[in-house]
């Protein structure tokens, strides 16, 4: 007797994304699995209790994989103070104060997503956030949090005044004529701040949070990441969503490498990742923060930063982790079978990890563990062939790599035209025999992989098309960035042989888009999901 199939896509093209670049006219779905593909194979398993989908002109796509994405915290400002999807100061005051006044018993206002570009120097001063919250603290971590925007109130409890030292890792803006901390806390200051005085989500909290980012990742076609941040205490609302069922994509948690410790964690590492073992989520990854950001000239670069002038300064950003005790870090991660998870953002931070790679692997051998580095904003040309050689996965945040207002005003001058050319070198990476994978770093920009797809296929912001391509010589196929998206980023998280591609018996993640944008080569971004499925569950339906 045959088994009908739960969920059929009709009409569609479904484009499975294996080696020989397969395509058929429809799939089905029974449980967790798909079971057939083809027009007719699917017709001879539909029955009376099936849910036909047609679709025509559709597109079905193996689910989106996010390899760098921050779950938690997108979700948590998502509850709170939401400022991603606005633009400029005014916005920013009008959003804060009406959530300050609609939550009057709240003892902190906490939230992000402020943009760097609407601000002279990337840097809010604590006056305007005085005008609209004088009575309460208030901590607003920027879009790439790697700086908070604070209140007079803030510092206060915190006991920052001019006399307050800036942080080995971090800084304290401060006003240029009196001293006084401006309102701006930079990288280590601002976590510093949080960890000691924003008050910490309960667990409840958090796993509300986490849901909340997984509705939002699902509407987006997204059934699974990996989570570039956690903590013992989201990785307990992990386990518990887990446990419970409530978590439906698969997570690979990144645990974080704490900057100002050694190697005495790593036992806790173990002890984290007995604590997750398997199922839909597991904690096999450790995430190093190896340097800052460019905007704020933390990012560690090989050379130091120019003036903005012409001339050069004496800053080369900074490096957080020692190069001789990441090497022994990575070494003996690698040893015990974590796969490490390395930011690196300069040239200089680049290099280190790559270093640190090549230190494992003359230690231990190849082992096998998909160590990957995220970001690669300045790769120095030498070191590009390094990626295939070390099997390093090369983890793309496309997004970037476009002409905007934070690259135009804030990196650019401050690079130098050489540098300026080695940003984002996608093409060079894949043509040099390296494996990519791609992340959204959601919430430091959008989470929509359509939108990261065309950025990283055209070199150009789906908002502003007619502005010049950014580099277009490191521009990516359509194949090979969908591809990126999906079976790249599985590998990353061990899944390769469940998810990213679409087969007779693997794992029904897909996602069902409203047109087929490689048929008809319209933007990526123009398409949007309108079913997506993981493990079978029909997770996003607008139809």
């Amino acid at each position: 007797m045959t088994q009908h199939a739960d969920l059929v896509v009709t009409g569609a093209t479904v484009r499975t994304l294996d080696a020989r670049g397969s395509t058929a006219g429809a799939v089905a779905v029974r449980g967790d699995r798909v079971v057939a593909l083809g027009t007719e194979e699917v017709a001879a398993v539909t029955g009376p209790r099936t849910r036909v989908v047609h679709a025509p002109g559709g597109l079905v796509l193996p689910g989106f994989v996010d390899a760098h994405v921050h779950t938690p915290v997108a979700g948590r400002n998502l509850l709170n103070v939401w400022l991603n999807d606005l633009a400029g100061p005014g916005a920013y005051l009008d959003a804060i104060a009406a959530h300050a006044a609609a939550h009057p018993g709240a003892p902190w206002v906490v939230g992000g997503g402020w943009a760097m570009e609407h601000f002279p120097g990337g840097t809010p001063r604590k006056e305007d956030l005085d005008a609209v919250v004088p009575d309460r603290p208030v901590f607003l971590f920027n879009r790439d949090v790697h700086g908070a925007w604070v209140n007079s109130r803030a510092l206060e409890v915190a006991g920052i005044t001019a006399d307050t030292p800036d942080p080995s890792d971090g800084r304290i803006e401060r006003d240029p004529d009196t001293g006084e901390p401006s309102g701006t806390l930079h990288e280590g200051a601002a976590y510093t701040f949080n960890d000691r005085f924003v008050p910490l989500p309960t667990r409840q909290e958090w796993e509300e949070a986490i849901l909340a980012g997984q509705r939002h990742l699902h509407a987006l076609g997204i059934t699974g990441w990996q989570d570039a941040w956690v903590t013992p205490a989201t990785l307990e609302a992990y386990r518990a969503l887990a446990d419970d069922g409530r978590l439906t994509a698969r997570v690979v948690g990144a645990l974080w490498w704490d900057r100002h410790r050694g190697l005495d964690q790593i036992p806790e590492f173990c002890a984290q990742r007995e604590s997750a073992p398997g199922g839909r989520f597991r904690a096999t990854s450790v995430k190093i923060m190896t340097d800052g950001v460019l905007e704020n000239f933390t990012g560690a670069l090989l050379e130091p930063y120019c003036d903005g002038c012409g001339g050069h300064t004496d800053n080369h950003g900074l490096s957080y982790v020692e190069q001789d005790l990441l090497a022994a870090a990575v070494t003996e991660l690698d040893a015990l079978g974590f796969q490490v998870h390395l930011h690196a953002i300069g040239d200089r931070a680049v290099r280190g990890a790559l270093d640190a790679v090549e230190a494992a692997r003359t230690a231990n051998g190849a082992r096998g563990n998909r160590h990957h580095i995220a970001h690669l904003q300045v790769v120095q040309p030498s070191d590009v062939p390094r990626f295939a050689a070390l099997d390093v996965v090369a983890n793309c945040q496309a997004y970037w790599a476009q002409s905007e207002p934070q690259m135009d005003e804030l990196t650019l001058p401050f690079l130098g035209p050489e540098r300026a050319r080695m940003q984002y070198p996608f093409a060079s990476l894949l043509r040099s025999g390296a494996r990519l994978a791609m992340g959204s770093d959601w919430a430091v920009t959008t989470a929509n992989p359509l939108e990261e797809i065309e950025v990283a296929v055209r070199r150009t912001d789906p908002e502003n098309r007619h502005n010049a391509p950014f580099l277009p010589e490191q521009a990516l196929t359509l194949d090979q960035a969908l591809r990126a998206f999906t079976s790249g980023s599985a590998y990353v998280n061990g899944d390769e042989d469940d998810a990213g591609t679409l087969a007779v018996g693997s794992r029904a993640d897909l996602v069902l888009l409203d047109h087929d944008v490689v048929a008809t080569g319209e933007p990526p971004a123009d398409a949007r999901a309108l079913l997506t499925a993981a493990a079978g569950a029909v997770v996003h339906d607008v139809l």
